[in-house]
């Protein structure tokens, strides 16, 4: 077994799977979800990705072995499907407490962008399915920045740990540091503590005090945040004083 998995610091309501390569771990969990329902929680790690996947139908640029590559499954069933919302914020609010303890000026760009300063440390992607109203099935796949040192592709802003801190830093315990606190997050909202998770997320937007530049399709506005609604809805004060309400890639903010 690899020496990474065997070193996760993690409770036993967690299945580990360890993968060299794969076009993606969320693919790789979506087309082996039936024989992994006997955990909680189960996560797929690899070194490298052939087809790592972003929002938007993006790719990620990750050198192999040098980041976290991961995506995790669960099946909180406990949640309507208009609150999926929740799931993007804890593990968004997960990586960000991890990266705190390495760094500062670390945020999120809603709805689940990790950055440091006005570069992207981690991008997400979340693919949640549906049965009736309740979330029976959740992937949240995760590309985390840790030790590359340059970056190729023509991706704008991307930015990794070692840049930031100058040291090479240890997958492992990062990884095990995330997963412990998607699971303490995850308790909260199996208990119902919407409230604090919200205040939280809120708390840790990126850009969140201030008027900064906005896109939508009518073009470029100065906004400021007003507040994220319970299902993901940004919601912006203009500098007219205008209250405008966006849904995911209704609107960009300029960097």
């Amino acid at each position: 077994m690899n020496k990474m998995i065997e070193k996760l610091e993690i409770s036993n309501n967690w299945k580990v799977i360890r993968l060299e390569e794969t076009d993606s771990t969320n693919n790789y969990l979506h087309n082996h979800a039936e024989e992994l329902s006997d955990s909680e929680f189960t996560v797929a790690v690899t070194d490298f990705q052939v087809a790592g996947k972003g929002q938007r139908g993006n790719s990620w640029e990750s050198s192999p072995g040098k980041n976290l590559l991961f995506s995790i499954l669960c099946r909180p069933d406990f949640l309507a499907g208009n609150e999926q919302f929740y799931l993007s914020q804890i593990i968004s609010l997960s990586i960000k407490d991890t990266l705190d303890k390495f760094m500062q000026n670390c945020s999120i760009k809603w709805p689940n962008d990790i950055y440091w300063k006005e570069k992207k440390i981690c991008g997400i992607l979340i693919e949640n399915d549906l049965l009736g109203k309740i979330i029976s099935q959740s992937i949240l796949g995760e590309g985390l920045n840790i030790n590359q040192e340059s970056f190729v592709s023509n991706a704008p802003n991307p930015v990794s740990l070692k840049q930031i801190t100058g040291m090479e830093e240890n997958t492992t315990s990062i990884l095990s540091c995330i997963l412990n606190s998607f699971e303490s997050y995850y308790r909260k909202l199996q208990d119902g503590r919407f409230e604090s998770i919200r205040k939280l997320y809120a708390k840790s937007l990126f850009r969140g005090e201030g008027l900064f530049p906005y896109k939508d399709k009518d073009g470029v506005f100065q906004a400021r945040i007003e507040g994220v609604e319970p299902s993901g809805i940004l919601v912006l004060k203009d500098e007219w004083g205008k209250f405008r309400r966006y849904a995911f890639k209704e609107v960009s903010i300029i960097l």
